[in-house]
């Protein structure tokens, strides 16, 4: 795990209700309200209409594309939090559950766990060393 993936987890979640919001109005305004023009050919000659309709495919597309982020974003969501509740350290867990899910400052966190702010930031730092050191030595 690294620090970048443990500090999009937030913006990530906040990404997931966006699109969720994207999907569930989607239909709504005229966002989907397409044109197009055929010929009528009635009068034996090609005669330009315009069609006025829901765009079908466009509605089709960015649903299908919103869908899969969802997915992917809450694969990834899920990754962060089996790997910080992973944390055998009870202290270490909740400095990273504070951290990165929770976005309290390393101040506030220090003082949840009784220590100053600036030793908050090595134990973190600390911590995700190990754990790439530890990670490295398995593969």
């Amino acid at each position: 795990m690294t620090k970048e993936r443990l500090e999009e987890y937030r913006s990530n979640k906040d990404e997931i209700k966006e699109l969720e919001y994207k999907l569930a109005h989607l239909g709504e305004g005229d966002s989907m309200i397409g044109n197009d023009v055929v010929f009528d050919y009635r009068t034996g000659f090609p005669q330009p209409q315009a069609v006025v309709g829901v765009d079908w495919e466009k509605y089709d597309r960015l649903k299908e594309m919103y869908q899969s982020r969802v997915v992917k974003l809450r694969e990834e969501c899920t990754e962060v939090e089996q790997w910080i509740d992973g944390i055998q350290n009870g202290q270490m867990r909740r400095i990273f559950r504070m951290k990165y899910m929770d976005g309290m400052t390393q101040s506030k966190i220090g003082k949840a766990v009784h220590l100053d702010r600036s030793r908050v930031s090595r134990k973190i730092d600390d911590f995700l060393k190990n754990a790439h050191k530890a990670q490295n030595a398995h593969v």
